[in-house]
């Protein structure tokens, strides 16, 4: 599949989730990049801002199964990944899949459910597949999680600890919409007489994972290679930040960089696209020392700073 092709698709799946979320393009384009790419999406912003419509809509859009799992203080691994059940008539246990069998999960307030099933999605996440009582279940491909965390309330959550928050490849935030959005939020609610909102499949999973090959087949330069390489490595020499980015974090630019530049038709990766999914991509992936979080400085604006001070490739903006 060219870049061109790649691009119609994500024209067209981007105008159809559009017809649904109102504004949001860029969170639509980073979550659609983060799935070209492979990964997961954690989106970080407080309820009723339409995370849950977008991460349905792009389900709907690129024609994979949803599921939706509400994340509470008494679910168990079991309540996700699913168990074994005994069948009285054939004398045995049958394995009943949980949610996470599916095409894309949306954990809708993971920081609410204890860390023992917050792990429960790690093994899934990472190997796209499940243990249950020893035994191993593939999971259907392809398969991503889009889970939301509410950065608000601390009464009864449960922070992820690093090693989950590494597994997502991006964290989002989608912020208040400006007024003439909600306008239109409101409009199209009027227009609709219904509470629900579908979209019609713009591709089909085995498509999907087409397109996702042909991310894979992007190249890249050897001096943004190295761009990503000194974003993530300045990171650690921060004096604000006591854990800098790893590896994974290098690698994450790198990859939803290469998605980017097919959502603009490019088969040929600019450091512009670099720049664009730092912030979501290197952000939760620093731990600040404790007296830079307490003086109210963030992550996001420890990467900003990356951004402005790391010299970019000759050409670059």
């Amino acid at each position: 599949m060219t870049a061109h092709e790649v691009k119609r698709v994500a024209d067209a799946v981007t105008g159809a989730v559009g017809a649904v979320v109102v504004g949001r393009e860029r969170a639509v384009r980073l979550a659609l990049a983060a799935v070209l790419a492979g990964g997961h999406v954690l989106v970080e912003d407080v309820p009723g801002l339409g995370k849950t419509l977008l991460a349905r809509g792009l389900a709907q859009a690129l024609g994979l199964g949803f599921a939706r799992l509400q994340c509470t203080p008494d679910l168990q691994p079991a309540d996700i990944t699913g168990s074994f059940v005994f069948d009285p008539v054939e004398r045995g246990f049958d394995f009943r899949p949980g949610p996470v069998f599916t095409g894309l999960l949306l954990a809708d307030e993971i920081n609410r459910t204890p860390p023992k099933t917050q792990s429960a999605l790690l093994e899934a996440m990472q190997e796209r597949q499940v243990t249950v009582e020893g035994r191993t279940f593939p999971l259907p491909r392809p398969f991503h999680v889009l889970a939301t965390s509410n950065p608000v309330e601390y009464e009864g959550t449960y922070p992820l600890p690093e090693a989950q928050l590494d597994r997502f490849l991006l964290r989002l935030d989608v912020g208040y919409p400006p007024a003439e959005e909600e306008v239109e939020v409101l409009r199209r609610r009027l227009a609709r007489r219904t509470e629900d909102a579908s979209v019609e499949p713009v591709v089909d999973a085995e498509r999907l994972a087409r397109v996702q090959a042909a991310v894979e087949t992007v190249p890249v330069d050897e001096d943004v290679l190295r761009y990503c390489v000194d974003l993530a490595r300045a990171s650690r020499g921060h004096p604000a930040v006591e854990v800098g980015a790893s590896p994974r974090g290098s690698q994450a630019l790198l990859l939803v960089a290469r998605a980017l530049a097919l959502l603009d038709g490019r088969d040929y990766v600019l450091p512009e696209d670099v720049k664009e999914c730092a912030v979501p991509a290197l952000a939760h992936r620093l731990t600040l020392r404790a007296e830079t979080w307490s003086s109210g400085t963030t992550a996001t604006e420890v990467v900003a700073e990356l951004l402005r001070t790391v010299p970019g490739p000759a050409g670059s903006r």
